[in-house]
């Protein structure tokens, strides 16, 4: 058996040209030169504080490997140990052009281990190589070279950093011939040195948040455009994101902001219905508390409140995400804890299921009736959040096991709670909105639970909820659910309308312009008002509902629309009143296809926005709330009223605030003055 310093010469031999000297020696030359210049060692150096002028390679080095890093340090060491190895080959391996060759010969060689058992021949080749290389140098020996402690770095790291070399075998071999030759004159005896851990690197969450609005609704010529239409919309999900912004120390993403959900989170004392009635409608004028020169038509609605013992048993389906991103302690655990708030307002005779998706949905608690509450509990604590959000998957379940609960006379929801992420599946709005339009043709509606932030999905949650006769609200504490979840409860879950629409005709004669505030995302056109095909909002047992117009009168120097050259200025009502404008209610009593119409004319009011007379309290709470809502939106409106005149407002108009929202909203638009201004 020959021996293995002969096969790998051998090997060599067959890999490589044929030798050339003159190309070696000229090699070696710029090889040096080259080393010299990039590691500060060359002939009359620029002296540094850190690099003295020593004329030495090694004193180079070592500056060098000294300002590295621990994981520099070794790329550093373990380069020039392939250089070591590279003047190190034969002759006849000084014209090698391609890797290929050197890299079948340490697959030859073999294993490290193997590597190991030839050290003494390798030693004896590492030494004529640093003859060969003439780089030893006749002044005295310089001083050790401090080693740089091996880190403990794990293998796939280490090949990820070196997998782009071509010389991954040159390295590998090199490593292990400058562990042996530790007594040879190239590398210095090791000196032990402590290295300081690096930082760990943390990556932050990326910010995926989609809300879904419009831009703000512009000012409207009456004598040219005198209609206005729009679906209700009882949603509250705005309000609570403004507040989880703010209270997070950061002023809300402007598109975050609708301005009808944050004035309908607050209960208003509008009058009841009479009789079988389903609403009461109010409308009420008063001045603009940020513009004297124009005046604010506020529209109130109440629904009914039917008699709690009368209203019909409830399916109720939990679907709920438990996704990888809903492991966040303001999302799945603070779900369990919501739900376990609402399941003590259910009735006996209720029933309730969970469904839930991650990588895939499935029904992890049958129909099961409310009493058994320990056995729902249970359900709810086996939660873990983890895999990828398959919603298509989950929301058909729901629907399955929805369809399979229901019965004549019965309620049946499904009661998604998200922080809507959907990316497996159906995850585009519009596909979403289609297939839950098909859904509520069969009376089971959806309702959908905003939780956490950083990839809250607002757009699917509105296309979700307005697509599926629901309602969109966003929980970020407890007291938030208690809101949603328990005094709410039955308005969320017990509809009184469906489709209820609003158009009001502004009268020409005394009115010039107009604007509505909020509603950009529920508009509908003008012939949709008598189409009875076309979605609208829902009402709940008990719900009001807040719209509010400002309005120019006619010569109010605040007009700002030129008015048109061929246009009629000679326009009047039929029987000569000061109407501002007539208000129209469309709806359909659930169950029913065919839409009712109420009809309310807008006469004026006073003209002074602090009458107490006119516009009550909670007229001139909403008022100040939706001030405080375009200030947010940085609305172009408003003039120079700003933060202050909001606070004052509101707090002149508190009123009785039992649950104290009123209070808390108040405290907000403080946080937000002092953050608008930073």
């Amino acid at each position: 058996m020959s021996d293995d310093l002969d096969k790998l010469r051998d090997a060599m031999a067959r890999a490589t040209p044929a030798p050339d000297p003159d190309r070696k020696a000229a090699t070696l030359r710029l090889t040096q030169k080259n080393f010299d210049d990039l590691q500060g060692s060359a002939a009359d150096p620029r002296p540094t504080p850190d690099r003295p002028q020593t004329g030495r390679i090694l004193d180079g080095v070592k500056a060098m490997i000294d300002r590295l890093t621990p994981r520099g340090a070794l790329a550093a060491t373990t380069a020039l140990v392939a250089v070591g190895v590279f003047l190190a080959l034969p002759d006849n391996m000084m014209q090698m052009r391609d890797t290929s060759g050197l890299t079948s010969v340490v697959d030859e060689l073999g294993t490290r281990d193997n590597l190991e058992q030839r050290a003494p021949a390798e030693e004896q080749l590492a030494r004529r190589s640093a003859s060969d290389a003439d780089l030893a140098v006749s002044e005295p020996a310089p001083a050790p070279l401090p080693q740089v402690a091996r880190p403990q770095v794990e293998a796939e790291p280490m090949a990820e950093s070196l997998a782009d070399q071509s010389f991954m075998g040159e390295v590998a071999v090199g490593q292990d011939f400058r562990e042996r030759a530790q007594s040879d004159s190239m590398i210095a005896p090791p000196v032990s040195r402590k290295i300081a851990p690096a930082d760990p690197q943390v990556v932050p969450e990326s910010d995926t948040e989609a809300f879904a609005n419009a831009d703000t609704n512009p000012l409207k010529s009456v004598t040219e455009e005198p209609v206005s239409t729009f679906s209700i919309d009882v949603d509250t999900a705005s309000y609570a994101v403004v507040r989880s912004s703010l209270t997070a120390g950061a002023m809300p993403p402007p598109a975050a902001v609708r301005i009808e959900e944050m004035v309908n989170y607050f209960p208003y004392s509008y009058a009841a219905p009479e009789g079988d009635e389903a609403f009461a409608t109010t409308a009420t004028v008063l001045a603009t508390p940020w513009n004297p020169d124009t005046q604010l038509v506020h529209i109130g609605l109440q629904g009914a409140m039917p008699a709690l013992e009368d209203r019909p048993p409830l399916n109720l389906v939990f679907l709920i995400d438990t996704s990888g991103s809903m492991h966040d302690a303001n999302k799945l655990p603070l779900l369990k804890q919501s739900l376990r708030m609402m399941l003590a307002e259910l009735r006996p005779e209720d029933q309730v299921a969970i469904v839930t998706y991650a990588g895939s949905a499935g029904r992890v608690l049958d129909p099961t009736p409310a009493s058994d509450e320990r056995a729902i509990f249970a359900a709810l604590e086996r939660l873990q959040a983890g895999g990828s959000t398959a919603g298509q998957a989950g929301l058909q379940q729901a629907y399955a096991t929805a369809e399979e609960m229901a019965d004549d006379g019965e309620v049946t929801r499904v009661l998604l709670a998200t922080d809507g992420d959907f990316n497996v599946g159906l995850s585009d709005p519009e596909a979403l909105k289609d297939f839950i339009a098909e859904k509520r043709e069969t009376g089971v509606y959806l309702s959908v639970l905003g939780f956490g932030r950083g990839n809250l999905d607002d757009a699917t949650m509105q296309a979700l909820a307005q697509n599926g006769n629901g309602q969109a609200a966003y929980i970020d504490t407890l007291n938030e659910a208690r809101k949603v979840l328990v005094d709410q409860l039955t308005g969320a879950l017990f509809p009184i309308a469906n489709d209820v629409k609003i158009q009001v005709e502004f009268n020409p004669a005394t009115i010039a312009e107009y604007r509505l505030i909020g509603y950009e995302t529920r508009a509908l056109r003008r012939e949709d008002f008598n189409n009875d095909r076309i979605d609208a909002g829902e009402i709940g047992a008990g719900h009001r509902v807040t719209a509010i117009y400002e309005v120019t009168p006619v010569g109010s120097p605040a007009t700002r629309i030129e008015p048109l050259r061929y246009g009629s200025p000679d326009v009047t009502v039929a029987d000569g009143s000061d109407e501002i404008g007539f208000l129209r209610l469309r709806y359909k009593t659930p169950g029913e296809s065919r839409s009712q119409l109420i009809e309310t004319p807008i006469l004026p009011g006073s003209d002074d926005a602090n009458d107490d007379s006119i516009g009550s309290d909670d007229i001139r709470f909403s008022a100040a709330i939706a001030g405080f809502g375009q200030l947010l939106r940085d609305d172009q409106y408003l003039g120079d009223w700003g933060y202050a005149d909001a606070i004052a407002l509101a707090t002149g108009a508190r009123g009785d605030d039992s649950f104290g929202y009123r209070a808390e909203a108040i405290n907000l638009m403080r946080l937000a003055e002092t953050l608008d201004r930073n």
